[in-house]
């Protein structure tokens, strides 16, 4: 990123949502932060992987745009701050999210997890209401071949999570024949009992709606025959982990 911008008051990012109602509970305004150091296989935001796309958005310019729906998203609502991976502009985001404190308003990361559990880091989640935690694979070989790192990181920050008091939704990316194997869901299961305060779990239906993004960068997108999840693959996965 560009050095001659202050991170602590600038973001570079990739677009904004004013009433988003998938990111969180109730209506969230929903900031999309640019660059991920992920190389998930599934990704259907491409585009958000390069740190030098998006543009800079002010700290000021963000803050005063959210404080207009303000009436809107502090009815059981907030602010979820998605990517790309936004625990890669930490900075910005402990001053956007002290902010948010100050007026009342709910603050929620959607992240991988997959980092370090930096002072940086620890700080910004103690602002934190809600994280969604994208489990990317329980098993870490596949997780490796899937997304290009290890699991041992994001499973570390759940349990930093579950020891620290924070709340989270558990999120898994369900792909036939990648993430639905059942011992690996079973595995998953034995995970999440072992933490403390998570609210929820889902699974998100695998889709290639994005496919077209990796075509028009003129990248090669290996899930090409990689069946669309369906309701029938939801419901197993459901069954197996015992949720609704």
């Amino acid at each position: 990123m560009n050095n001659n911008k202050d991170l602590k008051y600038y973001a570079k990012v990739h677009s904004l949502e004013s009433f988003g109602t998938v990111d969180g509970p109730g209506i969230r305004f929903v900031i999309f932060l640019q660059g991920c150091h992920l190389e998930c296989k599934y990704c259907h935001n491409r585009d958000t992987w390069d740190i030098n796309g998006g543009e800079y958005k002010s700290l000021d310019d963000i803050f005063s745009k959210v404080l207009r729906y303000k009436n809107y998203i502090c009815r059981n609502g907030g602010v979820t701050v998605t990517g790309g991976e936004p625990l890669l502009q930490v900075k910005f985001l402990i001053e956007f999210f002290s902010k948010l404190k100050e007026e009342g308003i709910h603050t929620c990361i959607d992240t991988s997890g997959m980092v370090n559990l930096t002072d940086d880091i620890k700080h910004l989640l103690s602002l934190t209401d809600l994280v969604l935690l994208d489990i990317k694979h329980i098993d870490d070989e596949k997780c490796k071949a899937l997304v290009g790192k290890s699991n041992k990181l994001e499973l570390n920050f759940a349990k930093y999570l579950s020891d620290n008091g924070i709340s989270m939704w558990i999120r898994q990316v369900l792909i036939p024949g990648y993430t639905d194997d059942e011992q690996d869901l079973i595995k998953l299961k034995n995970f999440i009992s072992s933490l403390n305060t998570v609210e929820r779990v889902e699974f998100l239906p695998y889709h290639d709606m994005g496919k077209f993004k990796w075509k028009n960068l003129g990248l090669n997108y290996e899930l090409e025959n990689a069946r669309v999840a369906n309701d029938e693959d939801i419901k197993r996965a459901k069954d197996i982990l015992g949720i609704s």
